[in-house]
């Protein structure tokens, strides 16, 4: 049971607010400074090595994730490891960026002249702008709060949101910088839906083997049986030179039945929709899907170079996680 003295709402409303009111503030700190360090990243030979102890070496750790995943290498080292071995992943050519509130932390304070000895540039995301990581770095990023979202002003909370809202600024500017474009992204990101979304195409759904078609004149007993084969819900319509003059769904299978008592003297013709809706195999899945729902179908003929080569389904699209 929860205090009836604490009021859960109000302390998780603060929290936020106070958090929201550390970002905004965020807008102010870029200037010259940060502009020079997207310069020096974007301009760099190697990679990204991001660090930081405590709370601030799990930030580092997303924010290495988003350089990944947006187009610039990145490597995390954590600040206390790089006394004890680490600091030998720093090759030159890379950029050291170093995330802390204080700036005056006895691993900081250890690490950066080792990195200065190196030559290697350094990069200081820090609260304290008059720190002595602060003063040590050659570009300084100031994530000043005026507060934690913590009631005593202890835990480390507005501060390493204002940690990773930089860090993800300079990963956007960056991305921005190269041109990173959505291609790029699916080809780092291949697994899962969102992967999918960005790369697998109509051409990658269509079994070759599943390609229902019927002429014009064929019974409606012997269209119906072809679309049950198939389990695509549908079949083309194709003249005799193979080219696609309609489409027939379950839909106008049942909308026959509700019209005719009788339908034995019925063919293909007679029911099929003589303006099917097509889709290339070269387009995106997702793309088929929004033009599914424009469309309110459930599929879509797939033409190559005016040859029609398969039929791709809703449920084939959505089997493999796209939507």
């Amino acid at each position: 049971m929860m205090s009836g003295s604490v009021d859960v709402r109000q302390i998780a409303v603060d929290s936020i607010v106070k958090e929201a009111d550390s970002i905004r503030k965020l807008a102010s700190f870029i200037d010259e400074n940060f502009i020079w360090a997207v310069e020096l990243l974007y301009g760099m030979s190697g990679r990204v090595v991001v660090s930081g102890i405590g709370k601030s070496a799990i930030i580092a750790q997303k924010v290495v994730a988003t350089f990944n995943s947006t187009g610039t290498p990145a490597i995390f080292m954590h600040a206390g490891d790089a006394l004890h071995g680490d600091l030998g992943m720093v090759q030159p050519g890379d950029v050291v960026l170093c995330l802390s509130k204080s700036g005056n932390t006895p691993e900081i304070k250890a690490l950066v002249p080792l990195v200065r000895q190196r030559g290697n540039r350094l990069v200081a995301v820090v609260s304290d702008g008059c720190s002595y990581l602060a003063g040590q770095a050659d570009c300084v990023l100031r994530a000043t709060v005026d507060e934690e979202a913590c009631p005593w002003n202890l835990a480390p909370t507005s501060s390493t949101t204002a940690q990773l809202v930089m860090g993800d600024a300079l990963a956007i500017c960056l991305m921005c910088l190269r041109g990173f474009t959505s291609e790029d992204f699916a080809r780092v990101h291949p697994g899962g839906s969102l992967g999918k979304r960005l790369y697998l195409r109509v051409g990658d759904l269509v079994d070759p083997a599943r390609c229902p078609q019927v002429l014009p004149e064929t019974t409606i007993h012997r269209t119906i049986m072809t679309i049950s084969e198939n389990r695509l819900g549908a079949t083309a319509v194709v003249d005799g030179q193979g080219v696609v003059v309609g489409i027939i769904t379950d839909g106008d299978v049942r909308r026959m039945i509700e019209r005719n008592r009788c339908f034995d003297g019925l063919t293909a013709r007679d029911i099929m929709c003589g303006n099917p809706k097509v889709i290339g195999p070269e387009v995106l899945a997702a793309v088929a899907v929004e033009k599914m729902e424009a469309n309110e179908v459930s599929q879509l003929i797939v033409m190559s170079e005016g040859r029609y080569v398969g039929m791709v389904h809703l449920h084939d699209i959505l089997r493999e996680g796209v939507a």
